[in-house]
């Protein structure tokens, strides 16, 4: 599919590219064909028009005519070194004088603008005919002719070149359009890989607990024992909070993937300062206040009560990135174990830190920590109930608020996530 896409863009880009060339090629053809045709008439105006001065005019008695022997005797020589003929006519169209060594067959007729004349198939003339007068009498006519082959010989020579040329580009364009539409179509390559991994993945993902939920159902509806039935009902009721929660982180980061999440900034009273991140945390820390009295786990949380951590964010997507990273440090640290929450003001903004001493995370892995449904651990982290999308969520939701998250983990030692908020973004 992508080849032939592929395929088809460069086949555009090199058709409109030849379009192109051809129209420029064929206007700068007539172009220099019509000035090298002004170029010969001018010249052939100017031939006439000198001859036409070194006419000797005699008189006789009350006659007038043009004395041809003294008026041509000298120009067939000077002529001929040019290219140029010339040709002399009485008043009733009679031929009395030419540089051609064989009289023309072309009827004589006055032409100032200039013609082109076909002798045979092969030979062709550019003629100028001028009528030569005093006053009303009429004396003569004068023509004067120039090969063709000064035009055709210089206009196949560039038609040759052009197309030469004209191929030449073609071929180059054709080679830069496949190598173009090969730079345009990877992202489009890798989006749609993306699409059809986390297609995959989340259908993966909601097949497994609708398949356990029906099937759940089925031996409840099937079993008269209203105990069995209850634990059941039970097992159900996990499954589908699990379900609505796998639901809700997709539609999130479909919702950020079409740019459909805008962060709300939230301002308190009049002071339009934003939030404080320090109370943010409080409010989370207190809401897993149970999860860490079960595991008997140590979670502290260290500020500088003394500074104030005002922050222009959307206070939504806060707790949920912070709630993500605080839940998966408590998920990951063994029972006893210890869980640090640093909060401190730094020239980049605000940052905060998450720091745990659960299992750790191995170097290899942390590269993907942040992609779709990626999981360190498979086994473990669906016994726990983890979709994989927490930190790609996370990181979502710091991209969104232009700040950074950073992760640094040793396995056995525990792991230490970084966030850093600017003070003030561009959020609407």
């Amino acid at each position: 599919m992508f080849q032939t896409t592929r395929r088809q863009l460069a086949l555009w880009y090199t058709t409109v590219t030849a379009v192109l060339l051809l129209v420029f090629a064929s206007g700068f053809y007539f172009y220099v064909r019509s000035t090298l045709i002004e170029r010969i008439d001018d010249t052939l105006n100017h031939v006439a028009e000198v001859v036409q001065r070194s006419l000797v005019i005699q008189a006789t008695g009350n006659q007038v005519s043009v004395n041809v022997e003294a008026s041509f005797r000298d120009n067939s020589v000077s002529l001929e070194d040019d290219h140029i003929d010339l040709e002399w006519f009485d008043a009733n169209g009679t031929q009395l004088w030419s540089t051609f060594a064989e009289p023309l067959s072309i009827p004589m007729h006055v032409n100032h603008d200039g013609e082109t004349i076909h002798l045979s198939e092969t030979q062709l003339l550019r003629q100028v005919t001028e009528k030569v007068q005093i006053g009303k009498r009429v004396l003569g006519y004068l023509r004067v002719s120039h090969p063709w082959f000064e035009v055709t010989k210089p206009t196949r020579r560039l038609v040759l070149d052009l197309g030469i040329g004209t191929a030449t580009m073609v071929g180059i364009v054709a080679a830069i359009g496949w190598f173009l539409s090969g730079i345009a179509m990877k992202p489009i390559r890798e989006s749609y890989q993306r699409l059809k991994q986390f297609t995959a993945d989340a259908s993966h993902e909601l097949r497994n607990p609708i398949a356990i939920i029906q099937t759940n159902v089925q031996v409840a509806l099937s079993d008269p024992d209203p105990q069995i039935r209850q634990q059941y009902l039970q097992v159900i009721e996990r499954l589908t909070q699990r379900l609505g929660k796998l639901v809700d982180d997709l539609l999130f980061l479909a919702r950020q993937d079409s740019g459909i999440v805008q962060p709300q900034r939230t301002a308190v009273a009049s002071s339009e300062k934003g939030i404080a991140l320090d109370d943010l945390l409080d409010e989370v820390l207190e809401e897993q206040g149970m999860t860490v009295a079960e595991k008997q786990l140590s979670l502290s949380f260290k500020v500088d009560r003394a500074l104030e951590y005002w922050l222009q964010a959307d206070r939504d997507q806060l707790s949920r990135l912070f709630t993500n990273l605080i839940s998966n440090a408590i998920k990951y640290t063994p029972d006893n174990g210890e869980i640090i929450v640093e909060l401190s003001a730094t020239k980049s903004g605000l940052q905060t830190k998450v720091i745990d001493t659960g299992i750790g995370i191995p170097e290899d892995a942390i590269a993907k920590l942040f992609d779709r449904f990626y999981r360190v651990d498979p086994a473990r982290t669906k016994a726990t109930g983890g979709s994989g999308l927490g930190l790609a969520i996370a990181r979502a939701i710091v991209e969104n608020h232009q700040g950074q998250i950073h992760i640094e983990s040793q396995v056995h030692q525990g792991t230490i996530v970084t966030v850093t908020l600017p003070q003030s973004n561009n959020l609407s």
